[in-house]
């Protein structure tokens, strides 16, 4: 590296990026190796702070042990949490060579696996399991694999600190997916992170949890490390965000279903979170919130891959040709319906039917009535479903009694499928493309909605018709095409 002037040297250190490493990407010591690198030539250029993802399965692991626990099985979560502790000691030992600093992070590690079977002890002796428990146990991930990463690059001799994002970001008290309280969040974490950024310190910090204003450990919902980032992208200013991921970026398609998808160089704000929240892996639907308001720019790229570019998500991305930037589907969702000749004349079905889902928590995915008012249907995660579908019941127990709503209906076996792109809208005949396409595919459209921004065109199929909308799409809108 050639020599730095004392202009630029004075940019590079005021400058600030967030970098965040997913399961992959530190999924065992290879891994973890290759993120410090990236993390260190990072480090060089400017201040740097990383969140990171459990090592890849762990998170999963960590559910199954306190599952077991919850039906009194403390010698089958005992073994999960053995299992994890090899795991983790096997990484440090091949990538800590100091003896020293792998005692130094042995212990914490073991420190933080001996409160895992402290909780999971209790939880079956008393097979109950709390989500405020379910949080602390799957928890646990993000603060094995943070003092690994932290180990990894003061290795390649820079100097590095793991943080508990409790000590960073403050939430409400909604375990499972809390939201974080942002003043408190910028205030914590500019007090605790700018001091060390200024010393030369690299902060690596727990992703996908949090902590209540009283300091109880909550957690960001699954996927959340990637909303840890951008929070704290926000909380301090930051100049960008990158997600370091195993793809090459948001891609037109998911290329498992669609082999000609390609990587889009650009995307805004707006048509990635509908992406996101129709189901692309790319990005926890709720990471770009943060940053929308600060227009800092979010990167996705490949961590097995550093030298692509990736995918740039900004305000307001460049257009192509064709208006539509990406195609993405939705499985595992369940379509409920409620409806009857009698709900015509019944007030406020709509907001009784959308408090009851509220009320469970249960995420509408997507809403579609007829105007002759007859019928209300709308998308969830199977997940959701049965507690959604029990509110309901008890919600209209006395207007089916009555037969004023005529059925309340599920049907399991449903996919999304969403039409994204932001220039859509000046686009005529998008619609028409769209259906006239599928049609001659022979795909059976069951329900359609097009919110007003009309930057996605969303449709309920059978989930068996999936693959092929998605490939005939691909083809009309010439997305292997509109994409480098």
């Amino acid at each position: 590296m050639g020599k730095v002037s004392a202009d630029q040297g004075s940019e590079m250190s005021t400058r600030l990026k967030v970098m965040k490493f997913g399961g992959t990407s530190v999924g065992n010591a290879e891994c973890i190796a290759r993120a410090a690198k990236i993390i260190a030539d990072g480090a060089r250029e400017q201040r740097c702070v990383v969140v990171v993802s459990a090592m890849s399965g762990v998170t999963n692991r960590l559910i199954e042990a306190a599952k077991a626990a919850q039906t009194g099985d403390a010698s089958g979560a005992a073994a999960i949490m053995d299992s994890l502790r090899g795991q983790h000691e096997t990484a440090l030992a091949s990538l800590v060579k100091s003896g020293q600093e792998r005692d130094q992070v042995l212990q914490k590690m073991r420190t933080v696996l001996m409160e895992g079977r402290r909780f999971c002890e209790g939880t079956a002796l008393l097979r109950e399991l709390s989500t405020r428990t379910l949080d602390a146990i799957s928890s646990l991930g993000e603060r094995l694999s943070a003092p690994l990463v932290a180990a990894a690059v003061k290795q390649l001799g820079l100097q590095s600190e793991a943080i508990e994002a409790t000590e960073l970001i403050v939430t409400d008290e909604f375990h499972g997916g809390a939201e974080p309280q942002m003043e408190r969040t910028r205030e914590k974490s500019q007090a605790r992170l700018l001091p060390l950024l200024e010393r030369g310190i690299v902060p690596v910090v727990t992703g996908f949890l949090g902590a209540t204003p009283n300091g109880d450990l909550t957690t960001l919902g699954r996927g959340g490390s990637d909303y840890s980032a951008t929070i704290l992208g926000a909380a301090l200013d930051a100049d960008e965000v990158i997600i370091w991921t195993d793809v090459d970026g948001v891609l037109t398609a998911d290329p498992r279903l669609v082999t000609e998808a390609k990587t889009i160089p650009e995307i805004s704000y707006r048509e990635a979170a509908e992406l996101a929240y129709f189901g692309a892996k790319v990005l926890h639907p709720k990471t770009l919130r943060p940053v929308m308001h600060a227009g800092i720019p979010v990167w996705i790229r490949n961590s097995f891959a550093p030298e692509q570019t990736g995918t740039k998500i900004t305000p307001q991305a460049q257009s192509v040709g064709g208006g539509v930037k990406a195609l993405t589907a939705i499985r595992d969702v369940t379509l409920i319906s409620v409806g009857g000749p009698g709900i015509v004349g019944l007030p406020d079905v709509v907001g009784r039917t959308f408090s009851t889902t509220a009320e469970v928590r249960a995420n509408v995915l997507l809403i579609s009535q007829s105007s002759s008012q007859n019928d209300i249907c709308f998308g969830i995660s199977s997940a959701d479903a049965e507690k959604t579908v029990e509110g309901l019941r008890k919600e209209f127990a006395q207007d089916l009694e009555h037969e004023k709503v005529e059925h309340i209906r599920v049907d399991p076996h449903i996919a999304i499928v969403a039409v994204v792109g932001q220039n859509m809208r000046g686009i005529p005949g998008i619609a028409g493309k769209t259906f006239n396409a599928l049609g001659k595919e022979g795909v059976n459209i069951i329900a359609i909605a097009q919110g007003s921004s009309e930057t996605n065109i969303s449709f309920v199929i059978e989930e068996q018709s999936v693959v092929p909308a998605l490939r005939t799409l691909h083809r009309e809108f010439g997305l292997d095409r509109a994409a480098k």
